[in-house]
């Protein structure tokens, strides 16, 4: 429901799909794809991303689903630069300034 149905927000490396929720806390879930790396490498993108949603967006953000999406980009980018994208994508969902 949410891939189809969401608020649609993208950075250059993060493309996020979001959804009210009738709960009062909120979900993430985060979707890796292969682009033609090594599991290590998937693994260690997806431990970065589900660690910077658990400090960024999960406490700033009530009653609303998410689905948090890397493109084949990510793999290339260092912490720092995903850190700031995703707190950007907290701070325009939490403000409700969703394009």
């Amino acid at each position: 429901m949410v891939k189809r149905a969401g608020r649609r927000l993208r950075t250059e490396h993060l493309e996020v799909r979001a959804v009210d929720s009738l709960l009062s806390h909120a979900r993430v879930a985060v979707i890796v794809g292969k682009h033609g790396h090594k599991i290590v490498e998937r693994n260690r993108l997806r431990r970065r991303l589900r660690e910077l949603a658990r400090l960024s967006m999960i406490p700033r953000l009530r009653g609303i689903d998410l689905i948090l999406r890397s493109a084949s980009s990510a793999y290339d980018v260092g912490f720092d630069q995903l850190k700031n994208e995703v707190e950007t994508l907290a701070g325009q969902l939490s403000s409700g300034r969703v394009s």
